[in-house]
């Protein structure tokens, strides 16, 4: 598959913005499966510095500073994208999951040691008793690891409601599993939450997922919206993602952006701000499919056309 995403965000402030720094986490990542053609990001008003870095994660991510008073922020970033299906796991043949379990205890396993740190705690993720107990119906004694993660992908999707209005940002897991709905990004965490609890290392995946309109229905743009999922990490195949929202593995459809502990570490658009009171935000994703037939296209090279819009 090749597509061209288009991020659109944009801040209204209610009083005057006089300094701002941004942290962004919107160019997609570059794996086997998942090739950046081209990516464009344009910012007004225009930063006084915009620069690139990898974070701790491997991620992406530019840092803006906007200097000057402005009641408006405009963020638009651009990719194009060609996706290959990740290759097959066969589920019966993956290690029991108490054997990964015991092997990233192990200091010698050094092929666990990236995944290992993604066991424990993090701000939006807490392992508790009540998670654990729920993830244990899924996860029985022996049980190869990737049939077990499937099973509990299916009951999170089967227990819980999708509801946009059901939760924020700030919405704690705690109520996430006692109100039984949310959003992408609380489906994630409760599942991340599930694993860690049993000692199985999972981590937060943010990034965009093409949606079908129904039949004989135009599709919409700007109908689509980031997205969130789960990796787990199993032994001598790698991380394995799982979307419990949709009860998907996913597949050319999803595209990854970043990856981290929870969405804390791979919040598209962060920042402190001198001024502003309230403000109004509003997102708009289109993740528009391609012709099959366009030629593969070399990636560009790091360029810079001006301080807000710039190429890599």
């Amino acid at each position: 598959m090749l597509y061209r995403i288009t991020h659109v965000t944009r801040y209204a402030y209610q009083t005057e913005v006089s300094v701002a720094h941004h942290l962004l986490h919107l160019r997609p990542r570059e794996m086997s499966w998942q090739r950046v053609e081209s990516f464009d990001l344009i910012v007004q008003p225009e930063p006084a510095v915009i620069s690139r870095r990898i974070d701790y994660f491997g991620n992406h991510t530019h840092v803006l500073t906007i200097e000057g008073g402005h009641r408006q922020l405009e963020v638009v970033a651009g990719s194009r994208i060609r996706i290959q299906p990740p290759p097959r796991v066969e589920a019966g043949a993956t290690p029991p999951w108490e054997s990964v379990v015991e092997g990233c205890r192990q200091d010698g396993w050094s092929a666990a040691v990236e995944a290992a740190e993604f066991r424990f705690d993090s701000p939006f993720v807490r392992r508790n008793r009540e998670v654990a107990d729920y993830a244990r119906t899924s996860f029985v004694a022996g049980r190869p690891l990737v049939v077990a993660v499937r099973e509990l992908n299916a009951r999170i999707f089967e227990d819980f409601q999708f509801d946009a209005r059901a939760t924020s940002v700030a919405t704690p897991l705690e109520e996430v599993f006692e109100e039984r709905r949310g959003v992408c990004q609380d489906f994630a965490h409760l599942m991340i939450a599930c694993l860690r609890s049993l000692g199985l290392p999972a981590r937060y995946v943010s990034g965009y997922l093409e949606t079908v309109p129904p039949k004989g229905q135009a599709r919409l743009v700007g109908a689509d919206a980031s997205h969130a999922w789960v990796s787990v990490w199993c032994p001598g195949v790698g991380w394995l993602d799982f979307d419990p929202t949709n009860n998907l593995e996913p597949a050319e459809r999803h595209i990854t952006v970043a990856w981290g502990r929870d969405f804390g570490d791979v919040s598209p658009i962060r920042g402190v701000l001198v001024g502003s009171g309230d403000h109004a935000l509003t997102v708009s994703v289109d993740v528009e499919p391609l012709a099959h037939s366009e030629p593969d296209a070399s990636a560009k090279s790091v360029s810079t056309q001006s301080q807000s819009q710039a190429s890599w």
